[in-house]
C-alpha cells in the first residue's frame, strides 16, 4: 500500500482534466437516486441486504445556524429561536425509534456523528436528551474507543458546552475555521476571532477529545496566496490532528446566501491554483499526510494509518475508518446507506416533519445498487481511498476478469497512461503524484452513469 503522499504539479494535465465530477462519497452518486422508488421497497432492501453482525454508523443533521455563512452549501435553517430546536428534536426521535426498529438489531455503535448546520445551536440539556435518545434505541458504546465526532462552531461552543460533549460521549471534534484573515471573515459573514478558535482547541484537549480536525476553505473574497498562507502558518502552529481544505464553488443560483458574495471580490483560477498548489506543499511539509482531495492527517491518525493499512473507506462523511459499518442517518436531508441501499430523506424541513409525523418515515428518494454497482463502487473506492488497485483483488473478490469486465474502459486508461495519470502493469494500476490530484478524474472512467468524453453538470470542479 501507498506509504507517501507526494504530489506532482503538473498544470499542463491540470489544465486538460480539470472538469466537474462528483465527489464520490457514493456510487452511484446522490444524482441517481430515484423518488419513484417506495420508502417500502428501499427499506425492505436494506434490511435484506444488511450485515446484522456488522457494527453500524449513525448519523444525526441538526439543520439550524444562528448566523448565516454567505459562503455556505450546507442544508440548514438560519434562526436565531433556539425554541425551533425542541419540536424538530422531537420528530428526530419519532425517526430515530422507527431506525431502531428497522436496523438496531443490537448491533454496536462504532462510530457517530451530529452535523448541521450547527449541532452546537442546540442548548446542553437537549444534548443531553439526544444522546440520552441515542443510546435508548441503539446499542453505543461506553469505553470511548468508537468514533463519536460533532461538528463545532466555535462561536457556538461554551466551555460549559464542550464539558457537557465530552460527558455525553464524543471524543473527535471538528471545528469550523475557513479562513482567519478578518478582511475575509467580515466578508463571508463569519466573524471569529483567533482567541475564540484556539480557547476550544485547548479546553477540547485538556478535556482529553481524541482527535481535532480543523476545516478551512479556500477561494473566498479577498483572499490571496499570502493571506491564506498566514492562515496556514498560524494553523499548523495550532496542530490540528487533521485538516479539511476544501474549495468554494461560488453557485449562487443554487444557494441563494452566496449571492451576497461579490464576484469581483473573489480569487481568480489562477490564483486558486496557487493557494492550493502551496497549501499542499506546506502541509506536507509541516509533517501532514495527504489523504486524498481535500484531506491531511497526522502521520499517527487513525486515518493516515488507515490508508497506510490499505484499511480505509469513503462514504457520505467522507473519509473513515468504518468500511464494515451501515450507515443510519436521521434528520432533515440525512443519506443512509444500509447493505445494497442508498437513500435521502425528505431536504425541506416541513416535508421532513410532516412526513415522520404521518408515516414515520421521511424517505424521498434513492437507488438500490445492482452487482455491477458494487463491482464499480469497490473500485472508485480504492482508488479514491489508496491510489492503487490490484485488478487480482477485484476478480476474487467479484469472480470477474478484471479486463474483459471493464474492456470499453481501457481506452480512457489507455490516455491516462500515456499522460502520466496512472501507471499500469498486469497486477497493478497506480496512480501517479501527478495524477492524485485529479482522482476524482481517474475515477469517472469507471463510472457507468457518466456519458464517456462529456463535461458533467451538476458537479463541482475536481480542483
Amino acid at each position: 500500500m501507498r506509504h507517501d503522499s507526494r504530489i506532482v504539479w503538473d498544470m499542463d494535465l491540470i489544465n486538460r482534466y480539470d472538469l466537474s465530477g462528483p465527489r464520490y462519497t457514493s456510487y452511484p452518486t446522490a444524482v441517481q437516486f430515484n423518488p419513484e422508488l417506495s420508502a417500502t421497497e428501499l427499506v425492505q432492501q436494506g434490511q435484506s441486504s444488511a450485515d446484522t453482525q456488522s457494527p453500524l454508523s449513525l448519523y444525526v443533521h441538526i439543520p439550524f445556524c444562528a448566523h448565516v455563512c454567505y459562503y455556505c452549501a450546507c442544508n440548514k435553517v438560519i434562526t436565531r429561536n433556539r425554541d425551533r430546536a425542541q419540536p424538530y428534536l422531537d420528530t428526530v426521535y419519532q425517526e430515530m425509534e422507527q431506525l431502531s426498529q428497522w436496523y438496531s438489531n443490537d448491533r454496536i455503535v462504532d462510530q457517530l456523528h451530529w452535523g448541521g448546520g450547527t449541532p452546537t445551536f442546540i442548548s446542553d440539556d437537549q444534548m443531553y436528551e439526544l444522546m440520552n435518545a441515542l443510546r435508548s434505541h441503539f446499542h453505543l458504546r461506553d469505553d470511548d474507543q468508537g468514533d463519536y465526532s460533532i461538528e463545532i462552531d466555535p462561536r457556538e461552543a461554551s466551555p460549559n458546552t464542550m464539558e457537557v460533549l465530552r460527558k455525553t460521549g464524543f471524543n473527535r471534534i471538528s471545528l469550523g475555521v475557513q479562513d482567519l484573515d478578518p478582511k475575509v471573515q467580515e466578508a463571508v459573514n463569519r466573524v471569529q476571532p483567533l482567541e475564540q478558535t484556539q480557547a476550544v482547541l485547548t479546553q477540547a484537549r485538556q478535556l482529553g477529545f481524541h482527535s481535532i480536525n480543523m476545516d478551512l476553505i479556500y477561494g473566498l473574497p479577498h483572499q490571496s496566496a499570502q493571506s491564506f498562507n498566514d492562515t496556514l502558518d498560524v494553523v499548523i502552529g495550532m496542530s490540528p490532528d487533521r485538516l479539511s481544505v476544501f474549495n468554494y464553488a461560488h453557485l449562487p443560483d443554487r444557494f441563494r446566501s452566496q449571492k451576497h458574495i461579490n464576484p469581483a471580490e473573489l480569487p481568480s483560477p489562477d490564483v486558486k491554483l496557487e493557494i492550493l498548489q502551496n497549501t499542499i506543499n506546506k502541509l506536507l511539509d509541516a509533517g501532514y499526510v495527504y489523504i486524498g482531495m481535500d484531506h491531511f492527517a497526522k502521520p499517527d491518525d487513525t486515518l493516515a494509518l488507515a490508508q497506510k493499512a490499505g484499511q480505509l473507506h469513503r462514504n457520505f462523511q467522507g473519509y473513515t475508518t468504518h468500511a464494515e459499518c451501515d450507515l443510519v442517518a436521521m434528520g432533515v436531508s440525512a443519506i443512509s446507506q444500509i447493505g445494497r441501499v442508498y437513500y435521502q430523506n425528505e431536504h425541506d424541513l416541513t416535508a421532513y416533519s410532516d412526513a415522520i409525523k404521518q408515516r414515520k418515515s421521511a424517505i424521498r428518494r434513492g437507488v438500490c445498487l445492482t452487482d455491477d454497482d458494487i463491482i464499480r463502487g469497490a473500485v472508485i473506492n480504492q482508488l479514491i481511498c489508496h491510489f492503487e488497485l490490484q485488478p487480482s483483488a477485484i476478480e476474487q473478490r467479484f469472480g470477474v476478469n478484471f479486463h474483459e469486465y471493464f474492456a470499453e474502459e481501457q481506452p480512457e486508461l489507455n490516455q491516462f497512461e500515456a499522460d502520466g495519470l496512472i501507471e499500469r502493469s498486469d497486477s497493478l494500476i497506480q496512480v501517479t503524484p501527478a495524477g492524485r490530484l485529479l482522482i476524482r478524474r481517474i475515477c469517472m472512467a469507471f463510472d457507468a452513469y457518466i456519458p464517456k468524453q462529456q463535461p458533467t453538470r451538476g458537479y463541482s470542479r475536481i480542483i
